[in-house]
């Protein structure tokens, strides 16, 4: 990576921001862009847009994109879904699968559609909570005030209401969503195509994936009637064309202090790259014993590549001298016009040594925090449901607001679904996770630490692996439900391995949670709501928050970069797919791309790049064009976009997508899905302000 401009230098420097930008959609800069390109989007657009949109619970985006609720994103998005509605004799994942009648629409277990209908400034109601309080007492304060208020306005299980932490506490918004749990597989292409190319090709670009996936959204039992949606373009973008991407940016860490850049780079990212390449090696190898085994432990593996050339990536920008150096000087010249201030003295002086303390104080207790409450050394799809179980019990006897934020009322529809799921769950998966973690537990906190002994006993991890994964009865969901609903004393009384294992670490995993609540959790909080103040008095308020999950939209041009001396074409085609397959994985077509070659228009373009400014969480976003017409669909960005963490970079950092034109010609001459192609192609009627 040749360099990486953070978001403050840019922000603080200049009136123009070039295509940088996550923003919300409530304080969208219409003026900026209708400078550069003669476009301003206005209220009526960006609420459509705004509801057109959609978000995964999971952790990905997606969009409406017909009046009967259908739902595209990304085939690794849904890849969950399809993981587990698939059986030995029905592998959904490598064959796909294509609704052909209604009835053939398949319930996915865990899905949660999230659609966001209303943002409501609360920054007076929670900062007044906490207003003159310092550690515990803040935290404490400010999670029971956040309760409180997303418990007023979740008025029934079918709204979902988060209170959004903005420019690390400088602002609070309350996000109030329609939810939606009845969400069902409509199409998905085999994994072959939806990620040709495999973990080599990952990040990189020029690409040829068919990375999409159709749910629908039912409520009531029956399609959801949607009042906006986004119509396709059969076109698609042309080069260097204006372009928006909607869509839910998981997080950014662009307002981080020097010391916290400095804690990722030299304790957080190296400790998780260590422990996601024996996760991958582990799980390679549990993958060679026999083709089931490959199967059930395909959606780990993925996970555990994607996630680790991310970090990679993060990790490489950090270790390059120009980001941390340009913070620095930007942390330099914030905290000298602050200390400069008699009155900025006062109030914000002490946010930076605020929050290099609580840092200091993270480092000793930092890995024992990720082995018990961050479950590390549980790894293990039963011991989620027990730890979840031993929790709600005591928990749910609480208040609202005195819970742990999880449990809290706002969050319990979301909790229910995954608790009760009747997605599979694989005993040899299970014993191998498990294995795996509990040899890091000791090998982390040392076979004389007291937590090992009273985990491990006498056995060794694989034994009581073994005993576990044996002797629990958690897969049946009648048996989690009949613990659930009897509370604190069927917890009490179960002898299931697993609710005792949990029961047995909950005090010390809770001692832990605490200890880092309150001695680092609320003063990075504190010290980060105050620097936010101190950067809005002394520069304005004209830089966009860091990502959190929620709905933002950037925009930018269709347009390949220089790598090298070396011009990257932004657009690949159908053509350059059948040139790129070997015949072997992960360069392989299937067998219906093969068969269908010769109706496929060779000069057809399949994937494309694009400068808009996009993160992890983006996954599944649609591309949209001035009309508000679907011309792609993201699904990753190139190997420069994973400094976009930390900062921005117009000239490298690009999003990689789906051509629209590709996704309807796959449609139409490679599945013959013709019910999914005649609601992407409806009669022609208004675009940007209604369906």
């Amino acid at each position: 990576m040749k360099r990486v401009v953070t978001l403050a230098a840019l922000a603080l420097t200049s009136a123009a921001l070039a295509e940088e930008g996550m923003w919300t959609l409530n304080d969208f800069p219409a003026a900026r862009v209708k400078q550069k390109y003669g476009f301003a989007p206005d209220k009526q657009w960006l609420d459509h847009v705004r509801l057109s949109s959609v978000r995964l619970a999971g952790g990905c985006s997606a969009s409406l994109v017909s009046a009967r609720g259908l739902v595209m994103t990304n085939h690794h998005c849904a890849h969950s879904c399809i993981e587990q509605l698939s059986t030995p004799k029905r592998d959904l994942v490598s064959a796909g699968l294509h609704a052909r009648e209604p009835k053939e629409e398949v319930r996915c277990p865990e899905v949660e559609v999230n659609q966001l209908v209303e943002i409501t400034d609360v920054t007076a109601r929670i900062t007044a909570a906490t207003k003159g309080l310092s550690g515990k007492a803040f935290n404490d304060a400010q999670k029971s005030e956040m309760s409180k208020v997303e418990k007023e306005c979740a008025t029934s299980d079918a709204v979902r209401c988060d209170v959004v932490t903005l420019y690390r506490g400088g602002k609070y918004d309350l996000y109030k969503y329609r939810r939606y749990q009845d969400v069902r597989l409509v199409f998905a292409p085999e994994l072959a195509i939806a990620f040709f190319g495999g973990d080599p090709d990952n990040f990189m670009f020029p690409r040829w994936d068919l990375d999409v996936a159709f749910l629908r959204v039912y409520e009531g039992g029956k399609p959801l009637q949607a009042g906006h949606f986004f119509r396709f373009s059969e076109a698609g973008p042309k080069g260097e064309e204006l372009v928006f991407v909607s869509g839910h940016p998981g997080g950014t860490s662009r307002l981080l202090t020097v010391a916290q850049l400095e804690f990722e780079r030299d304790l957080r990212l190296p400790r998780a790259l260590l422990w996601l390449a024996e996760m991958r090696g582990y799980l390679t190898q549990f993958q060679t014993k026999s083709a089931e085994h490959k199967r059930i432990a395909n959606t780990w593996l993925f996970g555990v590549e994607n996630s680790l050339k991310a970090l990679k990536g993060r990790h490489r920008a950090l270790l390059g001298r120009t980001l941390i150096e340009h913070r620095a000087a930007e942390e330099k010249s914030l905290e000298a016009k602050v200390q400069a201030d008699p009155k900025l003295k006062e109030a914000y002086g002490d946010a930076w040594p605020t929050i290099a303390g609580a840092l200091e104080r993270h480092r000793p207790i930092y890995v024992r925090h990720q082995m018990l409450e961050g479950a590390r050394a549980f790894l293990s799809e039963q011991a989620g449901v027990a730890r979840t179980l031993v929790r709600a019990a005591d928990e749910l006897s609480k208040k609202n607001e005195e819970r742990l934020r999880e449990y809290a009322d706002s969050k319990l529809p979301a909790l229910k679904q995954g608790l009760f799921s009747p997605a599979p769950i694989y005993d040899e998966l299970e014993a191998a996770t498990l294995t795996f973690s509990l040899t890091k537990l000791r090998e982390e906190l040392g076979p004389d630490d007291p937590i090992v002994r009273k985990v491990l006993g006498d056995r060794s991890p694989a034994e009581l692996a073994r005993l576990l994964v044996k002797g629990t009865r958690l897969k049946e969901v009648k048996v989690r439900k009949a613990l659930f609903d009897g509370g604190k004393k069927a917890i009490e009384a179960s002898a299931d391995p697993m609710i005792k294992l949990m029961r047995e670490i909950d005090a010390e995993a809770r001692a832990v949670r605490a200890k880092y609540e309150d001695e680092v959790e609320a003063p990075l909080k504190l010290g980060g709501e105050k620097l936010a103040r101190a950067m809005f008095e002394v520069y304005g308020t004209s830089i966009y928050p860091d990502a959190t999950f929620t709905l933002r939209l950037s925009y930018g041009q269709v347009k390949g970069w220089t790598e090298e001396g070396r011009e990257v074409a932004p657009f690949t085609d159908f053509a350059g797919l059948f040139r790129r397959a070997t015949g072997r994985e992960p360069f392989a077509l299937p067998r219906s791309w093969l068969s269908a070659k010769d109706r496929l228009n060779p000069e057809s373009r399949l994937d494309f790049a694009a400068s808009t400014d996009i993160i992890g969480g983006n996954s599944g976003s649609p591309v949209v064009n001035k009309d508000a017409e679907v011309v792609g669909l993201v699904f990753d960005g190139n190997i420069h976009s994973l400094g976009g963490d930390y900062g921005f970079d117009e000239s490298l950092n690009r999003t990689v997508a789906v051509h629209s034109q590709a996704i309807l010609e796959a449609l139409e001459k490679v599945y013959g899905a013709r019910r999914v192609l005649e609601e992407l192609r409806p009669p022609a009627g208004p675009k940007a302000g209604a369906p």
